[in-house]
């Protein structure tokens, strides 16, 4: 059913991921502003991202599975926290007016709703187990 509380845990992560990512910088510079969808991997990884929790919106019936693109989704963010760590470590030319922007806390946020939109997922399915037993 869609009005379950994982249904907008899972609809907030894909506006933090498709969203919020165009709108938030990454990187101010005085010279310009980067955003995700500057860069080719950051948008791949975003829209896959966004992708993933749509999709995983409407498998509610198939709770099993919802909970398994719920984890991929996890690992996917994992991925382009820590493509954004490496970024901004080994930048080359690091100017001294170059400020980070809140853009790099999207992965963090959309990891902390995915993780409680699959347990959720898993209170449901533990009691769906618990009714079949019933039975």
């Amino acid at each position: 059913m869609l009005q379950r509380i994982q249904t907008i845990y899972l609809l907030l992560a894909a506006i933090c991921s498709g969203g919020l990512s165009q709108v938030l910088s990454l990187r101010n510079t005085e010279a310009s502003i980067e955003f995700a969808f500057d860069s080719l991997e950051y948008a791949i990884l975003f829209s896959a991202s966004a992708l993933l929790s749509l999709i995983s919106i409407f498998l509610f019936k198939t709770r099993q599975t919802q909970f398994v693109l719920g984890r991929l989704n996890i690992i996917l963010n994992l991925i382009l926290l820590g493509l954004f760590i490496y970024r901004l470590l080994t930048v080359s030319g690091e100017t001294a007016n170059s400020e980070k922007g809140i853009g790099l806390l999207l992965p963090i946020i959309s990891i902390v709703l995915l993780a409680f939109a699959n347990k959720a997922i898993k209170k449901d399915e533990a009691l769906v187990k618990s009714v079949d037993r019933l039975r």
